[in-house]
């Protein structure tokens, strides 16, 4: 969330943010209660000072034997007493009108966002290699997977229906040969540390790093226990560390999480059905930080290089995207996605969203830190991104290092984690 303070004194820049978003909350009943709270704060203040006057009057009346006087100081204060409940109420009322509104208000993008309605106004920051060609019509993953036994749609579909993905055999393998290079190289190389956290959250948890309220209707719900399953490892890994202060020495703190991520995708029907570019259920490495907040932005370039790294070392060609604002999620101030190119598919896929949400996440789950120089205690800066996403990496793989003859090649970096294996024939 944003601080009360700063949309109080912001409220066009506010607005702004929202209209840029496509986001939409009403800030001006939010300023009108947050002003009549201001008010009856200082009634109440007011009350509770004459109040405890008074007591202490009532007291010095009883000790001089003014036992009439004092009771009558007593009937008084009994009003003030009820009076002070009824605006206490009220105070609680408007608290809660106040909270319903401001979840609502999304971050404020960084002023280096382009603004736009939708991703037709991202920007590309850079490429990197070169996009195959073919002397042959290359074909879709999903034909190449069927084609080579590592996939099978039908019994997915069996089993669960429609937007499900199986692998087996050296499909499967292959997907563990990925998972098993991107945490040692996000670990061993990039110094994050390993977690493996819980696969369901609860709603403190999910309304933390901003899936609640607005994407509800996104997620796999568990309604018996009242627990939603992961969109991704970023809702548990950032909120590892909720309610606590942590020191600023250690700082930035840096997680890597593999899990399966579960997305119903509501909006999404009809989009990209076929093969396993968009499915419920998928592996997703992810990396996690908190950092000090003058550090976040350098800690986002850095994080995004972690991610494409990985896609380096596969030999795979990619762009960096930075997502205008109407492309921009809820909580992100700042994102850039990783997309690489499905020939076959013939555009881009993004594989990782790597993105800086300041303070907007630590105010939600109460994450900070104490200045090692002393102060007051300050909220740390939270940051994500895929290091990377499976399904469309796999996709990207097959249909890049496909041969004429429907075998694939596998990439240099990938052949140790196969046991030596360097093709798929």
């Amino acid at each position: 969330m944003l601080d009360r303070k700063f949309v109080r004194g912001n409220p066009d820049l506010v607005k702004k943010a929202m209209s840029d978003k496509n986001e939409s909350a009403d800030l001006d009943e939010l300023l009108r209660r947050d002003e009549q709270r201001r008010a009856l704060l200082v009634k109440v203040d007011t009350l509770k000072k004459q109040r405890n006057d008074v007591s202490q009057e009532i007291g010095r009346l009883k000790a001089s034997g003014e036992q009439e006087e004092a009771e009558t100081r007593i009937r008084e204060m009994r009003k003030v007493s009820d009076e002070i409940t009824d605006l206490d109420e009220a105070l609680k009322g408007i608290d809660e009108a106040l909270h319903e509104i401001e979840i609502r208000i999304p971050n404020i993008p960084h002023p280096s966002v382009p603004v736009g309605v939708d991703e037709s106004a991202n920007q590309t920051v850079r490429t990197w290699g070169e996009r195959p060609t073919f002397p042959f019509e290359p074909l879709p993953h999903w034909e190449l997977g069927d084609g080579l036994g590592l996939m099978d749609f039908q019994a997915a579909s069996n089993v669960a229906g429609s937007g499900f993905a199986l692998l087996k055999g050296r499909g499967a393998r292959l997907q563990r040969a990925l998972v098993q290079f991107m945490l040692d190289l996000h670990v061993r190389e990039h110094g994050y540390v390993e977690v493996a956290p819980p696969y369901l959250a609860n709603r403190e948890t999910m309304f933390g790093t901003g899936q609640l309220p607005k994407l509800e209707e996104d997620m796999y719900f568990c309604e018996v226990d009242d627990l939603f399953l992961i969109p991704t490892a970023e809702v548990p890994v950032t909120n590892l560390h909720r309610n606590e202060t942590l020191a600023e020495r250690d700082l930035p703190i840096q997680y890597v999480a593999h899990t399966a991520c579960f997305r119903r995708e509501a909006g999404a029907h009809g989009k990209e059905t076929r093969g396993m570019v968009r499915v419920h259920q998928f592996e997703k490495v992810e990396l996690v930080k908190f950092v000090r907040p003058e550090d976040s932005y350098d800690e986002l370039e850095s994080l995004t290089a972690n991610a494409e790294t990985v896609l380096q070392r596969l030999g795979l060609a990619y762009r960096v995207v930075m997502l205008s604002t109407g492309d921009l999620s809820f909580a992100a101030a700042k994102c850039y996605d990783l997309e690489l190119w499905g020939p076959a598919q013939r555009k881009w896929l993004e594989v990782s969203s790597c993105s800086n949400f300041e303070d907007f996440q630590a105010r939600r789950i109460g994450i900070r830190y104490k200045p090692a120089g002393g102060g007051k205690a300050r909220l740390v800066h939270t940051l994500n991104g895929s290091g990377v996403a499976l399904p469309r990496l796999i996709v990207a793989l097959l249909e890049n290092y496909q041969r004429e003859d429907g075998s694939v090649e596998i990439p240099e970096a990938l052949v140790p984690y196969v046991d030596g294996m360097k093709e798929i024939k």
